[in-house]
């Protein structure tokens, strides 16, 4: 039976059922239900931007996109993000989905973190943003039905949300603090790793091996 949410249908296809149970399995309560209203809120966002994603597709870009602060999928090498899009692609090859629709999901987890960019692309890539952006940042919140946003919440809430977190970006990168150069992650680890100092871009280019 479909599940409808704030008026959001939830994909209740196969492909839907096996994405919700990999990341129930792989992430904590905090982050399957923070994933599950980005999917909501990136769609009711979408309704008020004139934006219409593949339902399938967003739901499996916003489920995924914070696998890589999980232990299961979690890297040392690159940044969480390509960890989830890189799980994303190898998950929906498998299903037999063709590399356009791929891509889109790809990106739009790989770019969740990156201000504006997103919302040049794909719906399906803008709308996990924009989810992310509600339900993190608090953007765009005042433009939605205080309805929907309880009825969201309703389903999947966020008790301590702001706290825990912050928390679960600083344990999910602070094992590779390179990899957040030239991002927020960045910040997270200034506040909460002593002794974190960020790569400097300036400084980059100062010691670089040119002479001038």
């Amino acid at each position: 039976m479909s599940e409808t949410i704030a008026g959001v249908k939830i994909p209740d296809s196969a492909l839907a059922a096996d994405a919700t149970e990999l990341v129930r399995q792989a992430a904590p309560p905090l982050l399957f239900h923070h994933s599950r209203r980005v999917y909501l809120f990136g769609t009711l966002q979408g309704k008020r931007l004139g934006l219409e994603a593949d339902p399938e597709l967003l739901y499996v870009g916003a489920m995924f996109h914070d696998l890589g602060l999980t232990e299961t999928y979690r890297t040392d090498h690159q940044r969480f993000e390509i960890d989830g899009a890189d799980e994303a692609r190898r998950f929906l090859t498998s299903h037999g989905l063709p590399e356009t629709d791929i891509r889109k999901v790809w990106e739009g987890i790989a770019l969740h973190t990156t201000p504006e960019v997103p919302y040049r692309l794909d719906p399906e890539v803008a709308l996990v943003t924009a989810g992310v952006e509600t339900d993190v940042l608090g953007i765009g919140y005042g433009e939605l039905s205080p309805d929907d946003i309880a009825a969201v919440t309703a389903a999947h809430p966020r008790p301590d949300f702001k706290r825990q977190i912050l928390a679960a970006f600083a344990d999910g990168f602070r094992h590779r603090p390179d990899t957040t150069f030239g991002t927020v992650n960045a910040d997270v680890l200034e506040h909460f790793v002593p002794g974190f100092r960020r790569i400097d871009f300036v400084e980059i280019i100062q010691n670089s091996d040119w002479p001038a």
